[in-house]
């Protein structure tokens, strides 16, 4: 009896250790989401319009969508016909697709199936189209990054390639590869006749 009333105490703290420790565990993946309520969306908005100011309040970028999804698990942002519009060069461009997605932070957007790239007319030159199937788009830096089938027309040039990178700002294209292009000056043709 003297023996069990000196086990008695150790044995009352091991089941109480025990209990506190299944409890905790408990509690623990009772907290935890299940992995599909981690990946589903938080929140959705029909459309949407948000617009983003530079240093000096004036509107440097705005995308309209018609549904945006937004998805927690890693902070990204998927569009449903999504429009975006850069006024940092010196013409608008505005970037159309079915779908986009947009990162963390809203530093790179993804825009997929159907993307037309619209550089409006300026001074002498006439409007700019680029038509492809997925296009990767840097918003601060101005940059469009694509390695699919690209097909570039104006009024004056059709050209084709396999990926190129579009830089707004600076005003240049680099083609990556298979580039073909036609140049039809149609001054030439009008003094002509």
């Amino acid at each position: 009896m003297n023996r069990l009333s000196q086990i008695f105490p150790l044995l009352l703290l091991a089941a109480l250790a025990t209990l506190t420790f299944w409890l905790d565990q408990a509690v623990q993946q009772g907290g935890q989401p299940a992995e599909n309520e981690r990946s589903a969306p938080d929140f959705i908005v029909d459309n949407i319009v948000a617009r983003r100011l530079d240093a000096n309040g004036n509107v440097k970028h705005t995308l309209h969508a018609a549904r945006m999804t937004h998805f927690p698990i890693d902070d990204s942002t998927h569009l449903v016909s999504p429009r975006f519009v850069s006024n940092a060069s010196r013409a608008p461009v505005s970037i159309t697709s079915r779908t986009a997605r947009v990162s963390s932070g809203g530093d790179n957007v993804y825009f997929e199936d159907d993307v037309r790239v619209v550089r409006a007319a300026y001074a002498d030159r006439s409007d700019l189209v680029l038509e492809t199937t997925f296009l990767h788009v840097i918003p601060d830096e101005n940059i469009a990054r694509t390695d699919r089938p690209v097909k570039i027309t104006d009024a004056h040039t059709v050209a084709t390639a396999i990926g190129l990178e579009l830089n707004s700002e600076a005003r240049t294209v680099k083609f990556h590869s298979q580039f073909r292009g036609t140049y039809h000056d149609l001054s030439r043709v009008e003094k002509r006749r």
